[in-house]
């Protein structure tokens, strides 16, 4: 079954992220507090959505997905950007992958979204392989960018001093 998370599952959804950075070989980089979700996902503003994957026969947590929109200039439409989708592995090959990306793929069809877009780690084969039998498009012509730490923050401090007397921070 998949379902929208509430604000009861932030506990599980953080361990989920903790299970994911770990099988992605960076669980040092998850800094998200239960406090930081708690906020980011049902607070007044909620920065980005989250469905749950239960099993049928117990109705534990066994997987998630963390969704925000993104908006396309070129199509002048909305879409979406799937940030997190994880599956525990004792759970993986029972479908709840697929059911987790249907039900996404439905969301953006049900708000005329026209793209749905992320990530996949190069060295990650058997999600490469779970995606290409989706016939997932893989686009090879664009690079990730990032700026995060101290190269943010030095390129932050290079405004224009006329941008710090307008509302636009």
């Amino acid at each position: 079954m998949i379902r929208a998370a509430t604000v009861n599952d932030v506990a599980t959804i953080r361990a989920m992220i903790r299970e994911l950075a770990a099988y992605e070989r960076a669980v040092e980089q998850v800094r998200a507090t239960e406090e930081q979700l708690r906020e980011a996902l049902f607070g007044e503003h909620p920065a980005a959505f989250v469905l749950i994957a239960e099993d049928d026969e117990t109705g534990e947590a066994v997987g998630f997905a963390l969704w925000f929109p993104l908006f396309s200039t070129w199509t002048g439409t909305r879409g979406m950007h799937l940030e997190d989708l994880y599956v525990c592995p004792s759970a993986r090959g029972g479908g709840h992958g697929k059911a987790l990306l249907a039900s996404l793929a439905a969301i953006c069809e049900r708000r005329g979204y026209e793209r749905f877009e992320w990530w996949v780690l190069a060295w990650n084969e058997p999600t490469i392989d779970f995606y290409k039998s989706l016939d997932v498009e893989f686009l090879d012509e664009w690079r990730i960018c990032r700026l995060s730490g101290e190269p943010l923050r030095d390129l932050a401090a290079r405004v224009p001093a006329v941008l710090h007397r307008t509302s636009a921070s």
